[in-house]
Protein backbone atom coordinates (compact mmCIF):
# COMPACT_ATOMS: atom_id res chain seq x y z
CA UNK A 1 0.00 0.00 0.00
CA UNK A 2 1.59 3.22 -0.73
CA UNK A 3 1.76 6.59 1.19
CA UNK A 4 -1.04 7.93 -0.92
CA UNK A 5 -3.83 5.46 -0.47
CA UNK A 6 -2.69 4.94 3.37
CA UNK A 7 -3.14 8.57 4.05
CA UNK A 8 -6.15 8.76 1.55
CA UNK A 9 -4.53 11.97 -0.53
CA UNK A 10 -7.00 11.76 -3.33
CA UNK A 11 -9.81 11.88 -0.91
CA UNK A 12 -8.49 14.89 0.62
CA UNK A 13 -7.68 16.47 -2.31
CA UNK A 14 -11.26 15.88 -3.55
CA UNK A 15 -12.62 17.13 -0.53
CA UNK A 16 -10.16 20.73 -0.71
CA UNK A 17 -11.97 21.27 -4.49
CA UNK A 18 -15.32 20.98 -3.23
CA UNK A 19 -14.86 23.91 -0.44
CA UNK A 20 -12.96 25.98 -2.39
CA UNK A 21 -15.41 25.96 -5.18
CA UNK A 22 -17.89 27.11 -2.07
CA UNK A 23 -15.73 30.14 -1.70
CA UNK A 24 -16.14 31.11 -5.49
CA UNK A 25 -19.92 31.33 -5.49
CA UNK A 26 -21.26 34.43 -4.62
CA UNK A 27 -23.15 34.13 -1.48
CA UNK A 28 -20.26 32.05 -0.10
CA UNK A 29 -19.35 35.69 1.86
CA UNK A 30 -23.00 36.92 3.03
CA UNK A 31 -22.76 34.23 5.71
CA UNK A 32 -19.87 35.06 7.89
CA UNK A 33 -20.14 32.22 10.44
CA UNK A 34 -20.59 29.77 7.67
CA UNK A 35 -17.47 31.27 5.35
CA UNK A 36 -15.35 31.08 9.02
CA UNK A 37 -15.80 27.40 9.06
CA UNK A 38 -15.14 26.74 5.93
CA UNK A 39 -11.98 28.43 5.90
CA UNK A 40 -11.00 26.63 9.15
CA UNK A 41 -11.47 23.12 6.94
CA UNK A 42 -9.79 24.55 4.25
CA UNK A 43 -6.38 25.44 6.25
CA UNK A 44 -6.37 22.39 7.64
CA UNK A 45 -6.86 19.98 4.10
CA UNK A 46 -4.02 21.93 3.03
CA UNK A 47 -2.04 21.69 6.06
CA UNK A 48 -2.37 17.73 5.46
CA UNK A 49 -1.83 17.72 1.74
CA UNK A 50 1.14 20.17 2.04
CA UNK A 51 2.57 17.52 4.91
CA UNK A 52 2.36 14.19 2.44
CA UNK A 53 4.01 16.39 -0.76
CA UNK A 54 6.64 17.26 1.65
CA UNK A 55 7.26 13.12 2.48
CA UNK A 56 7.15 12.88 -0.69
CA UNK A 57 9.34 15.09 -1.80
CA UNK A 58 11.94 14.05 0.89
CA UNK A 59 11.28 10.42 0.05
CA UNK A 60 12.10 11.19 -3.95
CA UNK A 61 15.13 12.95 -2.83
CA UNK A 62 16.15 10.13 -0.92
CA UNK A 63 15.98 7.69 -3.38
CA UNK A 64 18.24 9.78 -5.95
CA UNK A 65 20.81 10.02 -3.45
CA UNK A 66 21.03 6.30 -3.21
CA UNK A 67 21.25 5.89 -6.86
CA UNK A 68 24.26 8.10 -6.94
CA UNK A 69 25.44 6.12 -4.19
CA UNK A 70 25.45 3.18 -6.06
CA UNK A 71 26.79 4.66 -9.35
CA UNK A 72 29.86 5.79 -7.53
CA UNK A 73 30.28 2.68 -6.10
CA UNK A 74 30.25 0.83 -9.16
CA UNK A 75 32.44 3.39 -10.98
CA UNK A 76 34.77 2.90 -8.39
CA UNK A 77 34.58 -0.77 -8.25
CA UNK A 78 38.48 -1.16 -8.48
CA UNK A 79 40.17 1.92 -7.23
CA UNK A 80 38.75 1.89 -3.62
CA UNK A 81 41.30 4.59 -2.63
CA UNK A 82 39.40 7.51 -4.80
CA UNK A 83 36.28 6.48 -3.63
CA UNK A 84 34.98 9.29 -1.67
CA UNK A 85 31.54 9.06 -0.42
CA UNK A 86 31.63 10.81 3.28
CA UNK A 87 29.46 13.65 2.15
CA UNK A 88 26.52 11.34 0.52
CA UNK A 89 26.27 9.14 3.06
CA UNK A 90 25.69 12.02 5.47
CA UNK A 91 23.43 13.56 3.78
CA UNK A 92 21.33 9.95 3.37
CA UNK A 93 21.53 9.92 6.84
CA UNK A 94 20.77 12.96 7.88
CA UNK A 95 17.35 13.42 4.90
CA UNK A 96 16.38 9.60 6.64
CA UNK A 97 16.08 11.06 9.63
CA UNK A 98 14.27 14.31 8.32
CA UNK A 99 12.07 12.39 6.67
CA UNK A 100 11.36 9.67 9.48
CA UNK A 101 10.21 13.08 11.62
CA UNK A 102 8.04 14.06 8.79
CA UNK A 103 6.33 10.67 8.18
CA UNK A 104 6.06 11.35 12.03
CA UNK A 105 4.15 14.14 12.11
CA UNK A 106 1.92 13.00 9.17
CA UNK A 107 0.95 9.92 10.68
CA UNK A 108 -0.08 12.02 14.00
CA UNK A 109 -2.04 14.40 11.54
CA UNK A 110 -4.27 11.24 10.47
CA UNK A 111 -5.00 10.55 14.01
CA UNK A 112 -6.60 13.66 14.44
CA UNK A 113 -9.97 12.90 13.32
CA UNK A 114 -12.38 13.26 16.37
CA UNK A 115 -15.55 15.50 16.61
CA UNK A 116 -14.03 18.32 17.96
CA UNK A 117 -9.97 17.78 17.69
CA UNK A 118 -9.61 20.83 14.97
CA UNK A 119 -11.11 22.98 17.71
CA UNK A 120 -9.61 25.32 19.80
CA UNK A 121 -9.24 23.86 23.75
CA UNK A 122 -10.37 25.10 27.00
CA UNK A 123 -8.25 24.01 29.75
CA UNK A 124 -8.87 24.24 33.72
CA UNK A 125 -6.21 23.67 36.11
CA UNK A 126 -7.38 23.06 40.19
CA UNK A 127 -4.89 21.90 42.78
CA UNK A 128 -5.39 18.71 44.83
CA UNK A 129 -5.45 18.25 48.28
CA UNK A 130 -1.90 19.87 49.98
CA UNK A 131 -2.82 23.59 50.44
CA UNK A 132 0.37 25.99 49.12
CA UNK A 133 2.21 23.46 47.53
CA UNK A 134 -0.72 21.50 45.29
CA UNK A 135 -1.16 25.65 44.32
CA UNK A 136 2.28 25.98 43.04
CA UNK A 137 2.08 22.66 41.34
CA UNK A 138 -1.01 24.07 39.53
CA UNK A 139 1.10 27.02 38.86
CA UNK A 140 3.84 24.83 37.25
CA UNK A 141 1.82 23.05 35.11
CA UNK A 142 0.11 26.78 33.55
CA UNK A 143 3.60 28.30 33.03
CA UNK A 144 4.24 24.73 30.91
CA UNK A 145 1.30 24.36 29.00
CA UNK A 146 1.56 28.20 27.92
CA UNK A 147 5.36 27.48 26.85
CA UNK A 148 3.78 24.04 24.95
CA UNK A 149 1.36 26.45 23.16
CA UNK A 150 4.04 29.51 22.33
CA UNK A 151 6.42 26.91 20.99
CA UNK A 152 3.82 25.04 18.96
CA UNK A 153 2.13 28.34 17.19
CA UNK A 154 -0.39 28.16 19.26
CA UNK A 155 -2.60 31.62 21.41
CA UNK A 156 -3.24 31.05 24.86
CA UNK A 157 -5.77 33.89 25.89
CA UNK A 158 -6.56 33.85 30.40
CA UNK A 159 -10.14 32.92 30.89
CA UNK A 160 -10.76 32.89 34.76
CA UNK A 161 -7.87 33.20 37.51
CA UNK A 162 -7.85 32.49 41.03
CA UNK A 163 -4.19 33.59 43.20
CA UNK A 164 -3.31 30.84 45.42
CA UNK A 165 -3.49 32.26 49.59
CA UNK A 166 0.06 32.42 50.03
CA UNK A 167 1.97 31.04 46.16
CA UNK A 168 0.64 29.83 43.33
CA UNK A 169 -2.68 29.38 41.76
CA UNK A 170 -6.09 28.39 43.48
CA UNK A 171 -7.34 27.87 39.62
CA UNK A 172 -6.93 29.03 36.35
CA UNK A 173 -8.90 28.36 33.03
CA UNK A 174 -7.48 29.73 29.66
CA UNK A 175 -7.94 29.17 25.93
CA UNK A 176 -5.57 27.85 23.63
CA UNK A 177 -6.62 28.77 20.16
CA UNK A 178 -5.03 27.53 16.90
CA UNK A 179 -5.35 24.38 14.35
CA UNK A 180 -5.90 20.75 16.25
CA UNK A 181 -5.45 22.38 19.59
CA UNK A 182 -7.80 20.00 21.15
CA UNK A 183 -6.81 17.61 19.50
CA UNK A 184 -3.42 17.57 20.71
CA UNK A 185 -4.49 18.14 24.09
CA UNK A 186 -7.20 16.21 24.96
CA UNK A 187 -5.37 13.65 26.05
CA UNK A 188 -3.42 15.69 28.73
CA UNK A 189 -6.99 15.18 30.88
CA UNK A 190 -6.61 13.92 33.92
CA UNK A 191 -4.66 13.99 37.03
CA UNK A 192 -0.51 15.20 37.23
CA UNK A 193 1.45 13.93 39.93
CA UNK A 194 4.56 15.92 41.41
CA UNK A 195 7.49 14.52 43.59
CA UNK A 196 10.16 17.18 45.05
CA UNK A 197 11.62 18.53 47.97
CA UNK A 198 9.16 21.31 48.76
CA UNK A 199 10.06 25.10 49.02
CA UNK A 200 7.55 25.64 51.41
CA UNK A 201 9.24 22.67 53.83
CA UNK A 202 11.42 24.63 56.23
CA UNK A 203 12.75 20.96 56.73
CA UNK A 204 13.98 20.05 53.36
CA UNK A 205 11.62 17.17 53.08
CA UNK A 206 10.07 15.29 50.00
CA UNK A 207 6.76 16.16 48.89
CA UNK A 208 4.13 14.90 46.93
CA UNK A 209 1.45 17.00 45.13
CA UNK A 210 -1.71 16.47 42.83
CA UNK A 211 -3.18 18.64 40.23
CA UNK A 212 -5.87 17.96 37.84
CA UNK A 213 -5.99 19.19 34.47
CA UNK A 214 -9.74 19.40 32.78
CA UNK A 215 -9.58 19.68 28.90
CA UNK A 216 -12.64 20.97 26.81
CA UNK A 217 -13.22 21.87 22.83
CA UNK A 218 -14.48 25.11 22.64
CA UNK A 219 -17.86 24.41 20.75
CA UNK A 220 -18.15 26.49 18.04
CA UNK A 221 -21.80 28.75 17.06
CA UNK A 222 -22.78 26.72 14.42
CA UNK A 223 -23.07 22.92 17.53
CA UNK A 224 -26.95 24.18 18.61
CA UNK A 225 -26.91 23.35 22.59
CA UNK A 226 -30.58 24.01 23.70
CA UNK A 227 -30.07 25.06 27.74
CA UNK A 228 -33.33 26.35 29.24
CA UNK A 229 -32.35 29.63 31.31
CA UNK A 230 -34.59 28.71 34.23
CA UNK A 231 -31.80 26.56 34.69
CA UNK A 232 -29.24 28.69 35.10
CA UNK A 233 -28.03 31.15 38.11
CA UNK A 234 -25.88 33.72 36.57
CA UNK A 235 -23.67 36.22 39.57
CA UNK A 236 -21.41 39.03 39.12
CA UNK A 237 -18.60 40.09 41.35
CA UNK A 238 -15.54 41.74 40.94
CA UNK A 239 -12.65 40.51 39.29
CA UNK A 240 -9.69 39.93 41.11
CA UNK A 241 -6.98 38.68 38.75
CA UNK A 242 -4.70 41.02 36.42
CA UNK A 243 -6.18 44.22 34.54
CA UNK A 244 -5.50 46.93 36.48
CA UNK A 245 -7.74 49.26 38.17
CA UNK A 246 -10.92 48.88 36.19
CA UNK A 247 -10.98 45.61 36.46
CA UNK A 248 -11.07 45.09 40.11
CA UNK A 249 -13.49 48.00 40.44
CA UNK A 250 -16.57 47.09 38.56
CA UNK A 251 -18.50 43.73 38.87
CA UNK A 252 -17.20 42.35 35.60
CA UNK A 253 -16.87 39.39 36.46
CA UNK A 254 -19.22 36.46 35.49
CA UNK A 255 -20.20 33.17 37.46
CA UNK A 256 -22.79 30.99 35.70
CA UNK A 257 -24.13 27.86 37.75
CA UNK A 258 -26.15 25.11 36.04
CA UNK A 259 -28.11 24.05 38.63
CA UNK A 260 -29.37 20.54 37.64
CA UNK A 261 -25.43 19.58 36.88
CA UNK A 262 -24.08 21.96 39.66
CA UNK A 263 -21.31 23.02 37.03
CA UNK A 264 -20.15 26.30 37.39
CA UNK A 265 -17.82 28.36 34.93
CA UNK A 266 -16.80 31.85 35.56
CA UNK A 267 -14.74 34.44 33.65
CA UNK A 268 -13.19 37.73 34.03
CA UNK A 269 -10.73 38.00 31.53
CA UNK A 270 -12.76 40.81 29.60
CA UNK A 271 -13.41 44.48 30.63
CA UNK A 272 -17.06 44.04 30.09
CA UNK A 273 -18.98 42.21 31.66
CA UNK A 274 -21.25 41.13 28.46
CA UNK A 275 -18.20 40.07 26.98
CA UNK A 276 -17.18 37.79 30.46
CA UNK A 277 -21.16 36.27 30.30
CA UNK A 278 -20.65 35.54 26.62
CA UNK A 279 -17.55 33.81 27.08
CA UNK A 280 -18.60 32.29 30.27
CA UNK A 281 -21.90 30.54 28.01
CA UNK A 282 -19.15 29.40 25.85
CA UNK A 283 -17.23 27.67 28.58
CA UNK A 284 -20.47 26.52 30.03
CA UNK A 285 -21.86 24.96 26.54
CA UNK A 286 -18.56 23.15 26.34
CA UNK A 287 -18.71 21.36 29.28
CA UNK A 288 -22.40 20.40 29.20
CA UNK A 289 -21.62 18.78 25.41
CA UNK A 290 -18.71 16.78 27.22
CA UNK A 291 -20.68 15.60 29.74
CA UNK A 292 -23.94 15.09 27.37
CA UNK A 293 -21.62 12.85 25.39
CA UNK A 294 -19.80 11.23 28.15
CA UNK A 295 -23.14 10.10 29.36
CA UNK A 296 -24.63 9.20 25.97
CA UNK A 297 -27.58 11.50 27.21
CA UNK A 298 -30.00 12.66 24.47
CA UNK A 299 -30.42 15.86 25.13
CA UNK A 300 -29.19 18.25 27.97
CA UNK A 301 -32.13 18.31 30.20
CA UNK A 302 -31.08 14.17 30.88
CA UNK A 303 -27.96 15.53 32.64
CA UNK A 304 -29.95 16.78 36.14
CA UNK A 305 -28.43 14.83 39.29
CA UNK A 306 -24.96 13.88 37.43
CA UNK A 307 -22.53 14.40 40.22
CA UNK A 308 -19.49 16.27 38.95
CA UNK A 309 -16.79 14.64 41.35
CA UNK A 310 -12.78 14.63 40.44
CA UNK A 311 -11.19 11.63 41.62
CA UNK A 312 -7.58 12.15 43.35
CA UNK A 313 -4.79 9.33 43.03
CA UNK A 314 -5.37 7.93 39.35
CA UNK A 315 -2.93 10.48 37.76
CA UNK A 316 -1.87 9.73 33.82
CA UNK A 317 1.39 11.30 34.42
CA UNK A 318 4.26 11.60 37.19
CA UNK A 319 7.15 14.25 37.45
CA UNK A 320 9.64 13.60 39.59
CA UNK A 321 12.59 16.04 40.59
CA UNK A 322 13.83 13.97 43.61
CA UNK A 323 15.35 11.74 45.18
CA UNK A 324 16.04 11.36 40.67
CA UNK A 325 14.89 12.94 37.83
CA UNK A 326 11.84 11.62 35.28
CA UNK A 327 8.64 12.73 33.75
CA UNK A 328 6.46 9.17 33.07
CA UNK A 329 2.93 8.54 32.06
CA UNK A 330 1.36 5.65 32.99
CA UNK A 331 -0.95 4.88 30.24
CA UNK A 332 1.72 4.65 27.36
CA UNK A 333 4.30 3.92 30.08
CA UNK A 334 6.37 6.75 27.81
CA UNK A 335 9.17 8.33 30.16
CA UNK A 336 12.33 10.98 30.17
CA UNK A 337 14.60 11.75 31.97
CA UNK A 338 14.69 15.44 31.40
CA UNK A 339 12.00 16.79 33.59
CA UNK A 340 13.08 20.44 33.45
CA UNK A 341 12.78 20.37 29.24
CA UNK A 342 9.48 18.90 29.80
CA UNK A 343 8.86 21.74 32.59
CA UNK A 344 9.73 24.18 29.85
CA UNK A 345 7.14 23.28 27.80
CA UNK A 346 8.68 20.23 25.71
CA UNK A 347 5.61 17.86 25.57
CA UNK A 348 5.25 16.89 22.13
CA UNK A 349 6.81 13.34 22.60
CA UNK A 350 4.25 13.01 25.51
CA UNK A 351 1.38 14.21 23.60
CA UNK A 352 2.42 12.23 20.45
CA UNK A 353 2.61 9.15 22.26
CA UNK A 354 -0.34 8.84 23.83
CA UNK A 355 -2.23 9.56 20.81
CA UNK A 356 -0.38 6.35 19.11
CA UNK A 357 -1.39 4.52 21.98
CA UNK A 358 -4.66 5.26 21.65
CA UNK A 359 -5.84 4.70 18.16
CA UNK A 360 -4.72 1.12 19.12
Amino acid sequence: MTLEILFDIAGLEKKLQELENKTATPSFWEDNQNSGKVLKQINNLKSKTENYKKVQSTFEYLIELNEIVVEEIERFSNDEENLDLNNEIKEIINTTNNLEKDLDKLEISTLLSGKYDSNNAILTLHPGAGGTEAQDWVAMLYRMYCRWANDNGYEVKELDYLDGEEAGIKSVTFLVSGPYAYGYLKGEMGVHRLVRISPFDAGGRRHTSFASLEVLPEISEDVEININPDDLRIDTYRSSGAGGQHINKTSSAVRITHIPTNIVVTCQSERSQIQNRETAMKMLKSKLMNLKEKENKDTIDDLKGIQMDIAWGSQIRSYVFCPYTMVKDHRTGYEVGNVQAVMDGDLNSFIDSYLKFNSK
